[in-house]
C-alpha cells in the first residue's frame, strides 16, 4: 500500500507511544519521537517504506505548527513581563549561543556546527513547559508568565535563525543572501498586512456566512499553507509564510475560530513531524556516544540555568523566579527538530551532530519535570539563610496583625473575598505570589504580602500564629495541599476554608484537616440547574429535594467531621423553601407615609413583610406595626403567588387604605 500503510503504522505507533508517555506523566511529543525510533530504518522491527514522503509530509507539520504559533500571538500576553521577554530573551539567546559554541569547539567541532550547535541549544520547549507548568499547578504565577513571554520570544526567534543559519556554509556570499532575504521579508510582510486586513477578512466573512464548518477549516488550512508556498517562491521559507499568515489572521474576528479549527489538524500532521524526527534517531548511536551526549545534557542543564537565572536577575525579578526559569528553561526545545532538520537537508551540520542534539535534547525534556519541582525546595533552603531579611509588605497596619484573616491568593475569588471582608471592617491579609496582581491589591489599599504562601518565611510574615482563619483561593490542589501542611507544621489548630477545582479532592482536604473545603463549578452547576428548574415552574421543594441529595453526596463527610456546617446548610434549605420576593416601593405608591398596621397588610393579602431594605441601605428584619413606607423602600415579603399577587395590587392601587 505504500505511503497509505506507513500512515497508518505511523498514527498506531503514536497512539502506542503517546499513551505510554501519558501514562509516564511526560510530554507526549517524548512518546512521539520514541515511536519514531521504533517503526524507523535503525530498529528493523517495523519498516517504513517512504520515509522521504513521511519527511513531505512531516513538513506541513512544521507549517501548520507555526501557522498556529502565529494565532496564538499576542503582544498582550507579553506585555505585563515585555522588558525581559522582549530585551531579556536576545541576550540569552546570545550567550546561549556564544557559550554553544565553546562546547561545540571543546567536542572539537568547525565553527559553523558550533554556531548551529549553540542556535540549536538556545531554544527552549513552550510544550514541555506549558504541560510541566499546568501539572505542578503554577500558571497564573509571576515565574510563569516570564516563562512564557520568553518562550514567545524564542519562538519568533526561531524565524530568522532559518533564514540566516543555513548561509553560514558560504558566509560571505551568505551575507547578502541574509540581507536580499531581509527585504524580501519585510516587503512580503507589508504585502501581508493588506492583504491580512483588507481582503481576508472579506473572504472569511463570506465563508463564515454559508456555515459551513467543513468550508471554513478548508479555507483557514489555504490560508495557512497557501501563504507559506507563496512565501516558498519568493526565496523565503515555507514555514515562515504560514507563520506571518498566522499573526496577520489572529488580528481578525477569526482568529480564535481559525485556531480552534486548525489544532486536531496540526496535531496530526504535527504527529507526523515528531516521529520522523524520531525515526532518524539511531539507538546504537546513543549507545556508542552515551558519555558525550551525557557530558553535552549536562553542560546543557547547567549553563542554561545559569544565564536563564542571571537574566532574571539582571531585569530585577527576585525571589524564586530566578530559580524557576534556571529550572525550568534548561531543555532544547522542539523547535530546535525544526532548525536542525533545517540544517541536515541543507548539508549545513552532519548527520552525526544532528543525532547527538536529538538524543540531547529528549533527555532534556525528560529531565525537566523533575528538575523544575527542585525549584520550591531550593528556593526554600536558601530562604532559610536569608530569614532575618525584611519581607515585602504593603498596607499593613501600623498595629500590627492579631486575631485576623490570612486570604492565600488574589485572583477573582480572592478579590471579592477581600473586598466583603474590607466592608465588614475585618482584620485581613493576603499573601499573593504573583506582582502583578500585588500591585492590583496596593492600588486597591488591601493589605498585601508578595511571597509564596507554601514558604514559612513568608507565613511568618502573615503572623499566621495570630491569625484567626486561612482562606485558600488557589485552585491547585498541590499548592493547597503544599500550603496547608506548612501550616499545618506552624499553627495546627487554625481553621482552613479552601478552595479545589475538583470534586475528588474535597476528600483529600478534609483528611489533611482543612475545616471547609469549596467546589465552585459544582456550586455554579447547582445554582444554574435551580434557576433553570424555577424557569420551568418546577416547585421549589422538588428543586431543593433535588439540590439536597445532590449536595449531601458531595459534602458527606463534611457533615461528620462538623455539625454546624450541617445545621448551616438545613437552615440554608429551610430558606430556600419559603418564597421570598423583593418589591420596591416607587414614588407613586399608595403606600407611602403609611404604617403596617394602618394598611392592615396581612389581613387584607396573606402576605407577611420580613425584612425591609431603606434608601440609605438600612435593614430593618421583622419590622414592627408601626413602621412607615418611605419612598425607595424595598420590602422583603413572603408568601403564595396569589397573596403575593394581591400585594402588587395593593402597592400599586390602594385606593381605599386610610
Amino acid at each position: 500500500m505504500g505511503i497509505a500503510a506507513d500512515i497508518a503504522i505511523i498514527i498506531v505507533a503514536a497512539l502506542i507511544g503517546g499513551s505510554i508517555a501519558h501514562l509516564l506523566r511526560q510530554p507526549l511529543l517524548i512518546g512521539f519521537i520514541l515511536a519514531g525510533v521504533v517503526v524507523g530504518p535503525y530498529t528493523g522491527i517495523i519498516a517504513i517504506s517512504e520515509v522521504h514522503n513521511i519527511e513531505l509530509l512531516a513538513e506541513i507539520g512544521v507549517a501548520l505548527l507555526l501557522f498556529a504559533i502565529g494565532l496564538e500571538f499576542s503582544l498582550k500576553e507579553l506585555n505585563p513581563v515585555r522588558n525581559i521577554a522582549i530585551f531579556g530573551t536576545p541576550i540569552q539567546i546570545i550567550l546561549t549561543i556564544i557559550y554553544g559554541m565553546g562546547i561545540g569547539r571543546f567536542l572539537n567541532l568547525d565553527w559553523q556546527s558550533s554556531v548551529w550547535l549553540g542556535s540549536l541549544i538556545s531554544i527552549s520547549s513552550t510544550m514541555v513547559i506549558l504541560r510541566t507548568l499546568m501539572s505542578q499547578g503554577r500558571m497564573g504565577t509571576l515565574s510563569s508568565r516570564v516563562m512564557i513571554g520568553m518562550l514567545l520570544v524564542q519562538d519568533l526567534a526561531v524565524i530568522p535563525m532559518m533564514i540566516i543559519l543555513p548561509q553560514l556554509t558560504n558566509f560571505e556570499s551568505g551575507l547578502s543572501i541574509i540581507g536580499i532575504a531581509a527585504l524580501k521579508g519585510f516587503i512580503f510582510l507589508g504585502v501581508m498586512i493588506f492583504v491580512g486586513t483588507r481582503i481576508l477578512p472579506i473572504l472569511l466573512s463570506h465563508i463564515a456566512r454559508w456555515n459551513s464548518r467543513e468550508l471554513f477549516l478548508i479555507a483557514i488550512t489555504a490560508i495557512g499553507l497557501g501563504v507559506g508556498y507563496a512565501s516558498y517562491l519568493v526565496g523565503l521559507s515555507f514555514a515562515f509564510g504560514a507563520f506571518l499568515a498566522g499573526i496577520v489572521l489572529s488580528e481578525s474576528d477569526y482568529g480564535h475560530q481559525a485556531l480552534s479549527d486548525i489544532i486536531p489538524l496540526r496535531d496530526i500532521f504535527g504527529l507526523l513531524f515528531f516521529v520522523s524526527v524520531g525515526m532518524l534517531l539511531d539507538p546504537s548511536f546513543l549507545i556508542s556516544n552515551i558519555k558525550t551526549i551525557v557530558l553535552l545534557v549536562f553542560l546543557v542543564t547547567v549553563g542554561k540555568g545559569l544565564i536563564f537565572g542571571g537574566i532574571s536577575i539582571l531585569f530585577k525579578y527576585g525571589n524564586v523566579i530566578p530559580f524557576a526559569l534556571g529550572l525550568g528553561l534548561f531543555q532544547i526545545g522542539e523547535f530546535s527538530f525544526v532548525l536542525a532538520r533545517l540544517g541536515l537537508s541543507t548539508n549545513s551540520i552532519s548527520t552525526e551532530l544532528y543525532s547527538l542534539i536529538l538524543n540531547t535534547a529528549v533527555i532534556t525534556m525528560v529531565l525537566t519535570p523533575l528538575i523544575s519541582a527542585l525549584t520550591t525546595p531550593i528556593y526554600s533552603l536558601v530562604k532559610r539563610k536569608f530569614e532575618g531579611e525584611e519581607m515585602q509588605t504593603i498596607n499593613i497596619p501600623k498595629t500590627g496583625l492579631h486575631n485576623h484573616i490570612v486570604i492565600a491568593g488574589y485572583g477573582r475569588v480572592g478579590k471579592h473575598i477581600s473586598r466583603i471582608l474590607k466592608l465588614l471592617k475585618l482584620d485581613f491579609v493576603i499573601v499573593e505570589f504573583n506582582y502583578n496582581r500585588v500591585l492590583d491589591a496596593k492600588k486597591a489599599d488591601m493589605p498585601v504580602i508578595f511571597g509564596n504562601a507554601r514558604q514559612e518565611v513568608v507565613l511568618a510574615g502573615a503572623k499566621i500564629n495570630d491569625a484567626r482563619l486561612l482562606i485558600i483561593t488557589i485552585p491547585s490542589i498541590l499548592i493547597t495541599q503544599s500550603v496547608v501542611s506548612t501550616v499545618q507544621r506552624i499553627n495546627p489548630k487554625l481553621h482552613i476554608v479552601a478552595r479545589t477545582e475538583e470534586i475528588e479532592h474535597i476528600k483529600t482536604l478534609h483528611d489533611m484537616g482543612v475545616y471547609e473545603v469549596v467546589q465552585p463549578h459544582f456550586e455554579a452547576g447547582l445554582e444554574i440547574a435551580r434557576q433553570a428548574l424555577l424557569h420551568l415552574n418546577i416547585p421549589a421543594s422538588e428543586i431543593i429535594k433535588y439540590e439536597d441529595a445532590v449536595r449531601h453526596d458531595l459534602y458527606e463527610p463534611l457533615y461528620r467531621i462538623n455539625k454546624e456546617y450541617k445545621e448551616m446548610a438545613d437552615l440554608k434549605k429551610a430558606v430556600n423553601l419559603l418564597d421570598l420576593n423583593w418589591i420596591d416601593l416607587n414614588t407613586k405608591s399608595p403606600m407611602i407615609g403609611k404604617s403596617i398596621k394602618q394598611l392592615d397588610i396581612r389581613k387584607r393579602t396573606g402576605i407577611s413583610i420580613v425584612g425591609i431594605v431603606s434608601s440609605g441601605n438600612n435593614i430593618n428584619s421583622n419590622p414592627d406595626s408601626s413602621y412607615r413606607f418611605k419612598i425607595g423602600d424595598r420590602l422583603a415579603v413572603m408568601g403564595n403567588q396569589e397573596q403575593l399577587t394581591n400585594f402588587q395590587k395593593m402597592c400599586e392601587t390602594n385606593k381605599d387604605s386610610t
